[in-house]
């Protein structure tokens, strides 16, 4: 049950021509890794884009690729054309060319190493050097993250001119590619295993400091990086990609279930989708739809478990992890990273990523679920690219059960 001063917040934040946490300072100044800068104005209030008006609902899609950036950690390792390509089209042993994902997932949860601000932006992630939690990310280190997405000729830049140059060889396809961007979680102290720790760290909303003990402000955050998103999405007029929906970091639950619903509400009022990713048996996986969530992939986590299996065993855990994942009415998570290449040897992993494509064949996952893959890095392009013919098997393999399945858009 929502609190009455919760309640009071969804009224002032539900869209009625509402925009919430807008900040006074309406022009942020943003400056790209490549050297570029620029402005954008977030939303007043009751801003509303043209292309917001347009939509008549949620948006679809069956086939969401991640992509990781963002963090000092990968800072540098910009998705640029050649990375982008090997997501936007997939052409078979025969030459024949098609579309491959529908939409691409931009995500990180933390920002760590050399330069870094040494931040997370999830609960409960570390830094690897020291294996210390790290500090919670601030209003400067989110708005940094969106920049980032929209750095000019890399990520979002770059995704939209690389799929207008393959509708100029394909033709457009039915939908323009969709765009979902990862909303950080608004954790509630500066670091959350430190006694004491500040829940006042966050920044300011309309010259007020937020407090993150407090419901309404956590969900104000949201709701601001929601508009700063929006903003630099209409500042760049892109023609061939759509912002579609908004991902929810966290991938359990248990520290934002007072949250989610007016966050949820908020993003429906604007016809964006809300997108989950729990992990294997997360807290609150199977009530995802109690949180307000459109669209949740359930992760099996099965590719990175150690064990003995032969290359021609299904796992009982993707057995079970279907078993669950269908029986809440989920869609499911592919995963797999480089461990999948030849050249790790005799730790080759490649085996196990088959086993998700026959335990997904199984049990009709392919026919019936939308589906989410997640890569590691850029796993799918190493493949492509790799001079090994194991390699290249598998990513032929890969890439013709995802363009053939029947439960599918075009």
């Amino acid at each position: 049950m929502k609190s009455k001063s919760l309640s009071a917040l969804l009224s002032a934040l539900l869209f009625i021509g509402t925009s919430c946490g807008e900040d006074k300072f309406n022009k942020p100044e943003f400056v790209n890794p490549d050297g570029g800068t620029g402005t954008v104005e977030t939303p007043k209030p009751g801003k509303i884009y043209s292309w917001e008006q347009e939509r008549k609902g949620i948006l679809d899609y069956t086939d969401m690729v991640l992509f990781y950036g963002g963090g000092r950690q990968r800072y540098i390792a910009n998705w640029d054309e050649d990375r982008i390509s090997s997501y936007v089209t997939y052409t078979d042993e025969k030459g024949n060319e098609t579309w491959f994902f529908d939409a691409f997932l931009f995500l990180e949860f933390a920002d760590y190493g050399t330069g870094s601000s040494m931040v997370t932006y999830a609960t409960g992630y570390t830094d690897p050097s020291t294996g210390k939690i790290l500090n919670s990310a601030t209003k400067a280190d989110w708005q940094r993250l969106a920049d980032y997405y929209f750095t000019h000729n890399h990520n979002l830049d770059e995704l939209d001119k690389t799929v207008g140059k393959a509708a100029g060889r394909l033709g457009a396809p039915k939908t323009k590619r969709r765009v979902v961007i990862t909303i950080p979680e608004p954790i509630k102290t500066r670091n959350t295993s430190v006694a004491g720790s500040p829940s006042t760290y966050w920044g300011k909303l309309d010259d007020a400091t937020l407090d993150f003990s407090k419901s309404e402000d956590r969900v104000k955050a949201c709701c601001w990086y929601i508009d700063y998103i929006r903003a630099l999405f209409n500042d760049r007029a892109y023609r061939n990609i759509e912002l579609a929906g908004f991902y929810w970091i966290s991938e359990k639950a248990t520290e934002s279930q007072d949250i989610l619903a007016p966050v949820s509400e908020y993003l429906h009022g604007l016809n964006y989708s809300f997108n989950w990713i729990p992990f294997f048996t997360a807290a609150g996986y199977d009530q995802w739809k109690k949180w307000g969530f459109d669209y949740a992939f359930y992760q099996p986590n099965y590719f990175f478990k150690a064990d003995n299996e032969s290359s021609d065993t299904l796992s009982g855990r993707l057995d079970e992890a279907c078993e669950q994942g269908l029986k809440a009415g989920m869609g499911m998570e592919m995963e797999f990273d480089d461990n999948a290449l030849a050249s790790f040897g005799t730790n080759c992993r490649a085996y196990k990523l088959r086993n998700y494509m026959k335990a997904f064949r199984r049990h009709k996952v392919w026919d019936n679920c939308r589906l989410a893959y997640y890569q590691g890095n850029n796993t799918v392009h190493s493949l492509k690219t790799s001079t090994r013919e194991e390699d290249k098997a598998l990513y032929h393999e890969f890439g013709n059960v995802v363009t053939s399945r029947p439960y599918r858009s075009k």
